[in-house]
């Protein structure tokens, strides 16, 4: 078998395929990403899956093209199967078609729900009670292949995405554990998606972290909840950008207009929304750390009748791809 992939998430799945608890598999290489500037230094740094390989004595490829040349290389090595998760390159029909048992993908989300870059943080911002890994036999047409099986997970009213990608992290295993061997064996038989039910997400950017307290409170929670640790949610106060990072609500109705600030309570701040009440319940200044509420606010002030400012809060998710 040969992996590619560039995200630590992926660590769990490798972990368990080299310990043998998904059949008798041989990883022959690793392709990854080349090595990027990382942190605040940006210093050039392999990635967490290029420093598992080398652990673990397994060749690995970084080419910043995935061109005929690289196909060619994969052929030489005869590969059964190729496995993908969070790889970041596009693959040709041609190197799709190269492993005799084909080429597969790990896929954080129930498909045919968020096709896409980021479906981790979609699943949470549009307030889904469960998420999943999709096991699915790769296709050119972007997250459309036949799925084999699903390994689902809970969405806790508080997860992150952070939290969520841990949890979806740990979910391949068991997946991996019934799908190679039947992928290996040949007796493998995905089925074909319901295309009529597919819907698409988009990379994020930094401009994504917008919020609008015009919406309901529960949407704006979630879409804080969804964006963290990255883009990151914030509001501006006082001149001054502050990030959220985590949030919770409740129907309550103030009679206040929205973005209203109601002060300090014990699920965190309270601010008015469109309908309910939005708390936030970690802040960080610029410079700072991410404290719980009732911290940050005895060293930056947000006074009770402040009004915060919305901004329009882009979707995040379309019926046809963006």
């Amino acid at each position: 078998m040969i992996f590619m992939g560039s995200d630590a998430i992926a660590l769990p799945a490798l972990n368990a395929i080299a310990r043998g608890e998904c059949g008798d598999v041989d990883i022959l290489a690793v392709y990854t990403q080349p090595d990027k500037p990382r942190g605040r230094g940006k210093r050039i740094e392999a990635n967490a899956i290029k420093l598992w390989a080398l652990e673990n004595e397994i060749p690995v490829f970084q080419p910043g093209r995935v061109d005929r040349a690289v196909r060619m290389e994969i052929e030489a090595m005869n590969p059964d199967v190729i496995l993908i998760m969070a790889y970041g390159h596009l693959l040709s029909q041609a190197l799709i078609d190269v492993p005799l048992r084909g080429t597969w993908n790990l896929h954080t989300s129930i498909l045919p729900k968020y096709r896409g870059a980021s479906p981790i943080q979609a699943s949470i911002v549009s307030g889904g009670a469960e998420s999943g890994v999709s096991f699915m036999r790769l296709v050119r047409q972007m997250d459309a292949g036949p799925v084999l099986d699903v390994e689902k997970v809970d969405i806790e009213r508080l997860d992150t995405a952070m939290e969520l990608e841990s949890k979806l992290s740990q979910a391949c295993v068991p997946l991996l554990a019934r799908c190679l061997p039947s992928v290996l064996d040949g007796s493998a038989k995905p089925e074909s998606q319901n295309e009529s039910d597919a819907t698409y997400v988009r990379k994020l950017s930094k401009s994504d972290g917008t919020l609008d307290f015009n919406q309901p409170a529960a949407q704006v929670a979630n879409r804080i909840n969804g964006l963290f640790p990255w883009p990151g949610t914030r509001f501006e106060h006082d001149g001054v950008v502050l990030k959220v990072g985590l949030a919770d609500y409740d129907d309550q109705v103030s009679g206040k207009s929205a973005g209203f600030v109601l002060g300090l309570e014990p699920q965190g701040l309270a601010v008015a929304c469109e309908t309910g009440t939005l708390f936030l319940k970690r802040l960080q200044r610029p410079g700072g750390k991410m404290l719980d509420a009732e911290s940050f606010l005895r060293g930056f002030e947000i006074p009770e009748g402040t009004i915060l400012k919305s901004k329009d809060a882009s979707p995040l998710v379309a019926s046809q791809p963006f």
